[in-house]
C-alpha cells in the first residue's frame, strides 16, 4: 500500500493551495481528482470570464497575469497548471476516492481509476477539497433525465435556431440567456421569483433586462417547469399551466456539495445549511 503524509481529495485551486502550503513546510501530499486537474474550472463555460481580478485567484505566491481586466477560464487553467508544475505537486487524475477508513493518524483511502482498478493508500491526515460543482440542484420533474436537459452551460453555438429554456435568475442563467440570444437561439427564461436576482453583476443585468422588456428574450417569473417532454415543456405560471415548444433545457439552478459522501465519512452536517459541525 502506498503511504503518504496527507491525502487531498480535489485538485481545484483550494486543493492545490493546500498541497503547496504543506509542501512549503516539508509535508508530503498526494492529490486525487475523479476528473482532470482543475476539473471544475475545466467544466466552466468555455469563454467564461471571472468576476474577480487576477490577483485574487493567485495561489502559492506566484503572480497571475491576464490580457484583460478580469482573467478568463483559459488563462486560469494555464496559470494553475503552471503553479502545479512549479511546485511539482503529485496529482492523481481520473482516480476517484470511493471510501476513507481508519482514524486520525492512520487513514486508508480507497480509490478507483477510470478503468475500474482499485487502489489503497495510507495517510496520516486527509483533506477534503471537493467543492460542489459536480452536484447540481435538480428540478425534480418528469423528463429531467432526457438528453436535451443539462445543468451545465458550455457555449451557445449548438443552440443556434433552437428553442431553449433557461431556468434560473442569477449570474449563470443571465449569461447563458444573453449568449444564447446573441448566437441566434430563441430563448425563454423561467424563474421562480418575481424578478431577476440582485446578485447579477451590474454590467450584465441591464443588458438582460432590456432584452426581456423588449420581448427579444421571453421571460416567465413566479414560474417553474412541471414536466419536460422531447419537443415541449409544461410551465406553471401565475396565470396557470402553459405548454411551450422546446428543444433544450438549461437548468442553471446552482450546485451543492456531495452531502451523502461527506455524511458517509462520519462528518456531521448541519441539516439546515449542509455545513459540517466543527469544534
Amino acid at each position: 500500500m502506498t503511504q503518504t503524509e496527507v491525502i487531498i481529495v480535489g485538485s481545484g485551486p483550494t486543493g492545490l493551495s493546500c498541497a503547496i502550503e504543506l509542501k512549503k513546510v516539508g509535508i508530503e501530499t498526494l492529490v486525487f481528482d475523479k476528473g482532470c486537474i482543475l476539473n471544475s474550472i475545466y467544466n466552466y463555460p468555455t469563454h467564461m470570464t471571472f468576476f474577480t481580478t487576477a490577483e485574487k485567484l493567485e495561489i502559492g505566491g506566484i503572480p497571475m497575469t491576464s490580457m484583460y481586466e478580469k482573467p478568463t477560464r483559459i488563462e486560469a487553467l494555464k496559470y494553475y497548471r503552471r503553479v502545479a508544475e512549479y511546485y511539482q505537486l503529485r496529482v492523481r487524475q481520473y482516480e476517484k476516492v470511493e471510501k476513507i477508513l481508519g482514524d486520525d493518524g492512520a487513514f486508508v483511502v480507497w480509490t478507483q481509476d477510470r478503468f475500474g482498478r482499485e487502489q489503497a493508500y495510507g495517510a496520516r491526515k486527509v483533506i477534503l477539497a471537493t467543492g460542489y460543482y459536480d452536484q447540481p440542484n435538480l428540478l425534480n420533474v418528469p423528463g429531467e433525465d432526457l438528453p436535451k436537459v443539462s445543468h451545465y452551460y458550455k457555449e451557445p453555438h449548438p443552440f443556434y435556431d433552437q428553442d431553449v429554456a433557461v431556468v434560473g435568475g442569477k449570474n449563470s442563467a443571465a449569461i447563458a440567456a444573453l449568449e444564447l440570444y446573441w448566437a441566434g437561439a430563441r430563448v425563454t427564461l423561467i424563474h421562480r421569483r418575481a424578478w431577476l436576482s440582485d446578485q447579477i453583476k451590474y454590467w450584465i443585468r441591464p443588458n438582460l433586462e432590456n432584452r426581456i422588456l423588449s420581448g427579444e428574450i421571453k421571460a416567465y417569473f413566479n414560474s417553474w417547469i412541471t414536466e419536460i417532454r422531447p419537443d415541449e415543456i409544461d410551465v406553471q405560471t401565475p396565470e396557470g399551466k402553459i405548454t411551450l415548444k422546446n428543444d433544450f433545457v438549461l437548468a442553471m439552478t446552482g450546485y451543492h456539495p456531495d452531502l451523502e459522501f461527506l455524511a458517509g465519512l462520519g462528518i456531521t452536517l448541519d441539516p439546515q445549511t449542509g455545513r459540517p459541525y466543527t469544534d
